[in-house]
């Protein structure tokens, strides 16, 4: 979507072809569970899209998107009853891990207050930033392991808080380059906030579309692309595609040096997902968690570590790290009168078949005893049910790839311009380019830029 608006903004015609019946990909939302309950199939809370350089530049507002703020943006309940919270404002969250005040702003102040001058930096390709010596100062922090950067912390409380954060990157906690995204995330947090689109998640990709189409392009569903000769003549194409589909698609036109990069492209854990239609709001016993738009359970760093690295050696976790949202709590239209809805999944080995739900609900049940009680139906996808629904997310991956060091800047592959593949004319800005998986529309962004760069430049003499 943003590739196709980029494109469409630069005075282009441009045909957006989708192979589901309507666009949004990660964002869409329908009613899983019982009528009048709204479910977010995919993305649910999104921190990157109101941080995201390129969507902050345009009227979505105008084309119906609304956010809505939870009190808390995310939080994190322990075994003793208590939870580490992730307020909007950095002194409210730094003084309320205690010991751990001046740490915690030691780690985040700088890059909040950075970001404006590096944030674009960030979420683009590897190259010279425009402010080398910022940057440098982020990745002294970004490219240790989340588990050597929790040192600077003493208390559970925020090393929990962290191991939260940090387990957003969906890979082992003692990866180099593990504790990027936590960081990201909890500065995103001071800087903008975790909201709620109203409605779900669909309101996004709703907006997007319209005024895609306000610019004048054209959108065509039920078109899902097999082959090359699929597709009308063009100046150039671009696929939101991991590379699994793109060497089926147009391997044909790639040089093997290409093909032979993209073979060996690297796909990460996948997740098992549940939704659930709910009598009542969730009953955590820390009252923190009853206000988070957002709460992680795993209880301490060490357990939410350990669980993370045995998922990743192929091992199921008894109790494995969830992400839950609570999107009904702040947003009364997701659900009927004085009930609600739940969102929640864990990570599982690429590809498993196995059903977590009783480990994910015995989880919540931990920190909220009762939430069985008010259970009135529920919704499961296993890695293979949500590749099914979503073609990017390989063996359930998220993410379009893992997201380590060897990927972090050269996914999909070692090249000047991740974006442009080895024949002319044909790009990639999917999740699997950089920065990466989530809603920030920066992968279709920069390979807008290169086609504009490489292909209409030159069209145009």
């Amino acid at each position: 979507m943003s590739a196709a608006i980029a494109l469409q903004q630069a005075g282009l015609s441009v045909l957006l072809l989708e192979g589901k019946d309507s666009i949004g990909g990660g964002m869409r939302s329908a009613a899983l569970t019982l009528p009048g309950f709204t479910h977010d199939i995919c993305s649910a809370i999104h921190p990157m899209t109101v941080l995201s350089p390129f969507f902050s530049t345009l009227p979505l507002e105008q084309h119906g998107l609304e956010y809505i703020y939870p009190d808390i943006a995310a939080a994190h309940p322990f075994d003793d009853g208590s939870a580490a919270a992730l307020h909007h404002n950095i002194m409210a969250t730094a003084a309320s891990l205690d010991k751990d005040k001046l740490a915690y702003l030691q780690l985040v102040e700088t890059l909040v207050n950075d970001w404006p001058e590096i944030g674009a930096d960030i979420l683009g390709p590897l190259h010279i930033p425009n402010h080398p010596l910022l940057m440098a100062r982020f990745g002294l922090h970004a490219l240790q392991p989340a588990d050597w950067l929790v040192k600077k912390f003493k208390t559970e409380k925020a090393k929990g808080l962290w191991a939260g954060m940090t387990a957003h990157a969906i890979q082992p906690l003692s990866n180099t380059a593990s504790s990027a995204i936590g960081l990201v995330l909890m500065a995103a947090a001071h800087l903008r906030g975790w909201p709620v689109p109203k409605g779900g998640a669909i309101a996004i990709g709703n907006a997007l579309a319209s005024y895609f189409i306000s610019l004048g392009g054209k959108i065509e569903t039920n078109f899902y692309v097999h082959a090359l000769d699929q597709l009308p003549s063009a100046h150039a194409v671009l696929f939101d595609v991991t590379p699994k589909q793109l060497l089926q698609i147009a391997g044909h036109k790639f040089s093997s040096l290409y093909k032979w990069q993209l073979q060996r492209y690297r796909y990460g854990m996948g997740v098992f997902k549940v939704d659930w239609a709910l009598d009542a709001p969730i009953p955590f016993t820390a009252n923190e968690c009853r206000q988070a738009g957002t709460v992680h359970i795993g209880n301490t760093f060490a357990e939410i570590a350990a669980n993370e690295q045995l998922t990743s050696n192929g091992g199921h976790p008894e109790k494995p790290f969830v992400l839950l949202a609570q999107q009904s709590l702040f947003d009364a239209s997701r659900s009927p009168a004085g009930k609600h809805t739940a969102w929640a999944y864990c990570h599982t080995p690429n590809g498993s078949k196995k059903d977590m739900t009783t480990a994910i609900e015995n989880q919540i049940e931990r920190f909220a005893p009762g939430f069985r009680n008010i259970i009135l139906a529920k919704h499961t996808m296993d890695t293979t049910q949500i590749e099914a629904y979503n073609p990017n997310y390989i063996g359930g991956d998220i993410n379009g790839g893992i997201i380590d060091i060897r990927q972090l800047f050269t996914r999909p592959v070692l090249r000047r311009s991740p974006y442009t593949s080895s024949a002319r004319g044909i790009y990639i800005c999917s999740s699997s380019t950089p920065p990466g998986g989530g809603v920030h529309g920066m992968c279709g962004y920069h390979a807008a830029q290169k086609v504009l760069q490489q292909v209409f430049s030159l069209h145009k003499n």
